[in-house]
């Protein structure tokens, strides 16, 4: 009898803690995830791209969304570098929990995403060689060879041009080495990027020409299904702009 007594009491015991583990599984919210997984594509200077010295992916976007990460209380960030065209795929697939490459804020993808509130407004420009006297605005690429980076909204203008022929490629930058190279008449690209390209060396053989485009908004992008992370992301930005550090991150990168 003691024995059977004996089996009964730790039987209950094990079935009290069990019980007790399981309530905080079902019965509380499951525990908030630590790390942070963001996609970005690193050739977009100043967004992202790999530092020199170290190798590591830094720029704007980069200073931005590990301060975001930190704000909303992620313990750490770590980034993954893909293509421009692969991060809502990444998204869907739970690869990453955010992306943030200069993604412009547009119907056909907030069909596919949920996006923050915008972190910057950008806008459209066009480069060509420093030599070329014909092309002084968009309205002059009609029938033009044009190189753009792939699945961005630059490209999607040039697709609208009468007669142009689109060179898309994997990067800005090597949309831009074919300009260089003779192998196209322009380049279309968001406008902080191509000023860059032009400081950093590019405006030794090209030029920016006509009046840039306005309102082209920047978000970052979580899964349909993660719409929580984008509403925790907002607060974080709310926070960061009204202490002053979103500005100081800004400053940095473009006053």
């Amino acid at each position: 009898m003691k024995k059977i007594l004996a089996a009964i009491c730790i039987f209950a015991a094990l079935m009290g803690t069990l019980g007790c583990g399981g309530s905080q599984t079902a019965g509380n919210k499951p525990a908030e995830k630590k790390e942070l997984i963001v996609g970005t594509e690193p050739s977009f200077a100043p967004f992202e791209f790999p530092d020199k010295k170290s190798g590591e992916i830094t720029g704007f976007d980069m200073e931005l969304i590990k301060a975001m990460g930190k704000k909303a209380g992620f313990a750490k960030v770590t980034v993954k570098g893909m293509g421009f065209d692969a991060l809502i795929p990444a998204l869907d697939a739970g690869n990453i929990d955010v992306a943030i490459a200069g993604m412009s804020i547009t119907d056909a993808r907030k069909q596919k995403v949920n996006f923050t509130d915008p972190y910057y407004e950008s806008g459209l420009a066009t480069l060509v060689r420093k030599d070329n006297t014909t092309i002084k605005s968009l309205n002059d690429l009609k029938g033009k060879t044009i190189a753009v980076q792939l699945g961005t909204t630059g490209a999607e203008a040039a697709g609208k041009i009468e007669g142009a022929t689109v060179k898309t490629f994997d990067t800005s930058d090597t949309a831009c080495l074919e300009l260089k190279n003779g192998g196209a008449d322009a380049v279309i690209s968001d406008l902080p990027v191509l000023q860059y390209f032009l400081k950093q060396g590019g405006g030794e053989y090209a030029k920016m020409v006509g009046e840039p485009t306005k309102g082209d908004m920047y978000g970052i992008a979580t899964a349909k299904k993660n719409k929580d992370l984008a509403d925790k992301l907002n607060k974080a930005l709310a926070d960061l702009k009204k202490s002053g550090e979103y500005q100081k991150i800004y400053d940095k990168w473009f006053k």
